[in-house]
């Protein structure tokens, strides 16, 4: 409805995250209510009239010191319950880190697809349109909401950066596994562009046998070369040790690491030491609050999404292309 008013939440969880978007968007963010009680329940209610309004309701599903990913995913459904029962003429949730996105396919027999039952608790509460940044599987993604979605692409925040940084620099991008190659690429392609010279591409091998995960054969030319471990997310970082070290075993002059989400989980802090990474640059979809405080702005660079996240719902309200907002 391009005409209604539009109305921003963010959740108490979300607020920092919230309020930059807010500011972004030239407005003020929404009042709203949350109360807990002694049995551990909880409501949320929005504080103004929202009849006929567009509203945007802003919450990251992760977990920290303070809430769980469920605690956070049933705030945000029970909150977009109540935003449609007070006559929202439409309610998007603006997600910028999707929990459960792994969980998109049966691995073993009888596994559950939650992303999929996810997909449905937000259409059963009357969710009209998610919004989210990088999630791990696009195809999934798209297949398990049958409401409206939105997939926004960091990757021009992370060109942006790395064409200024290696402005003189022979570039490889590296996908730590054949599974993230086309990420990978789609970012290669779009550097390429931006610096105006030919960006080169490689992959590092990756199987998982009894719950570990062996593989350093590395496809691709790195030799002399700056590398660029691109991904959508890093979790114990594992992964991008791996991929690392075996850049560096074939000749690369630098490794540097980039990817969406930081969630750095157990021992994560590791790669603040790990010799063979120079410098990790993250989104701050998920705030880097289990690395020590000093390590961001040195070894761990935090891109702001928030100017980006806010255009996107400008254009989406407005009915504007978010193709241009990515490709430009």
């Amino acid at each position: 409805m391009v005409n209604a008013e539009l109305v921003l939440f963010a959740l108490n969880a979300s607020h920092d995250y919230g309020e930059r978007v807010a500011r972004n968007l030239g407005q003020l963010l929404e009042r709203h209510e949350e109360r807990e009680f002694e049995d551990g329940e909880h409501k949320a209610r929005s504080l103004a009239n929202l009849r006929n309004k567009d509203a945007f309701v802003v919450q990251s599903l992760y977990s920290d010191m303070k809430e769980s990913v469920n605690d956070k995913l049933c705030r945000l459904l029970f909150f977009i319950g109540a935003l449609k029962d007070a006559s929202a003429a439409s309610v998007t949730a603006v997600i910028p880190y999707l929990c459960y996105a792994r969980k998109d396919r049966k691995t073993q027999p009888r596994d559950p697809v939650t992303t999929r039952y996810v997909a449905a608790l937000f259409e059963a509460v009357g969710t009209d349109r998610v919004v989210t940044v990088d999630v791990h599987n696009l195809m999934a993604y798209q297949n398990a909401f049958r409401c409206r979605t939105d997939h926004l692409e960091a990757t021009g925040l992370f060109v942006q950066h790395f064409a200024g940084a290696l402005a003189d620099s022979d570039i490889t991008v590296v996908s730590p596994d054949p599974g993230g190659v086309k990420r990978a690429e789609r970012f290669q392609a779009q550097l390429s562009r931006r610096i105006g010279r030919p960006v080169a591409s490689a992959f590092v091998e990756k199987y998982r046998a009894g719950g570990v995960v062996r593989g350093s054969a590395l496809v691709g030319e790195v030799k002399d070369r700056t590398a660029i471990i691109f991904d959508d997310l890093i979790s114990t970082g594992g992964t991008i040790v791996r991929a690392a070290r075996a850049c560096r075993e074939n000749g690369a002059r630098r490794v540097l690491a980039a990817a969406t989400h930081g969630l750095f989980m157990g021992k994560a802090e590791a790669l603040l030491s790990e010799e063979t990474l120079e410098r990790i640059v993250v989104a701050d979809t998920v705030p880097p609050f289990r690395l020590p405080p000093e390590a961001v702005g040195s070894k761990v660079i935090l891109l702001d999404t928030t100017p980006f996240v806010a255009d996107a719902i400008r254009r989406i309200h407005s009915g504007g292309s978010l193709v241009n907002l990515m490709e430009g």
